[in-house]
């Protein structure tokens, strides 16, 4: 188990994404995927307000519903990490006070909770000042109903006021930020989110992971991915120089008898990230994801992936 800084949190070091439940995977999968996951030890699912209202077939809010019916079937509410987001639900758009309000009572009743571990603003809201942001969500936690804030798809300036704002007034402070980060998008990460982590002691729950499924090295033509709901996020990612990165995954992954997915995950671990979001659309693919936290990469392998990414630093 990992502890998440300036809380006593312990958490899996993989952080199960709950984006499918209810898009690629419907309930009964979704409840599979779930017990496979606690089963191999995990504790800590990623959810959110939004999700996936995205997909035709799924309204926003179904993810948290399917993860609130399975706490209640399994009654283990206490033994998971539950982390949520606001903000970036079309009917509940923004961190104004009220909204917010209304979003946090409409996740815990869908999550059939009354406290939510983490809980993230999903994305920024500019016309709402930083300042009133960190004091609104003080009050969330001085509420009960919120344990710890979180940040997710801020700018790295305004990120780091909200930081600053937080410390000057003694209010809270976010325990962790979820940046997009991984073998083939990692600029934005180190430039502008790494130092934040670093400096204000955050953990950092990554993003897009797997790139969608490309590092998992069972695609390389865009063909590959026809019939596949990510297609349309996956599909512009498979360049040469991703196919080069694909390529060094396969040869490490090789090395240890692992999976390219086992690879790419172990080795965001090894590079600052706290535990890193992944999903699942059927049991079968956590094997794989769940291995990462017991692979140790060499020096030498850490950094000819190093290598091969570098072109996306």
């Amino acid at each position: 188990m990992t502890t998440i800084p300036r809380t006593n949190i312990d958490i899996f070091p993989i952080n199960l994404g709950g984006n499918t439940f209810g898009w690629t995977s419907d309930r009964e999968q979704s409840f599979a995927v779930l017990d496979t996951f606690v089963e191999a030890g995990g504790n800590f699912i990623d959810t959110a307000d939004s999700y996936s209202e995205w997909s035709e077939t799924s309204p926003g809010g179904t993810s948290e519903t399917i993860l609130g019916e399975w706490m209640k079937e399994r009654s283990n509410r206490d033994k998971v990490i539950i982390a949520t987001k606001v903000g970036g639900r079309s009917t509940r758009k923004g961190l104004g006070r009220e909204n917010v309000e209304a979003a946090l009572n409409d996740s815990l009743a869908r999550l059939q909770t009354d406290y939510i571990d983490i809980y993230y603003a999903h994305y920024d809201d500019e016309t709402v000042s930083i300042e009133d942001q960190v004091k609104h969500a003080h009050e969330l936690v001085q509420s009960g109903h919120v344990r710890h804030i979180a940040l997710s798809n801020y700018t790295g300036e305004r990120m780091k006021e909200w930081f600053e704002v937080a410390t000057c007034e003694g209010l809270t402070l976010p325990v962790a930020i979820q940046p997009a980060y991984n073998l083939i998008n990692g600029k934005n990460f180190e430039e502008d989110f790494a130092p934040i982590a670093r400096e204000y002691d955050a953990a950092v729950f990554s993003y897009f992971s797997l790139a969608s499924g490309v590092l998992t090295g069972k695609y390389r033509t865009r063909e590959d991915f026809e019939g596949k709901a990510r297609a349309s996020f996956a599909t512009d990612l498979l360049t040469g120089d991703a196919l080069k990165v694909i390529d060094a995954l396969v040869e490490v992954a090789d090395a240890h008898s692992a999976e390219p997915t086992s690879v790419a995950l172990a080795w965001l671990l090894a590079r600052c990230v706290t535990a890193p979001i992944v999903s699942a659309s059927t049991p079968e693919q956590l094997p794989a994801i769940v291995a990462a936290k017991d692979l140790k990469l060499t020096e030498a392998e850490l950094e000819k992936l190093d290598s091969v990414s570098k072109v996306f630093a």
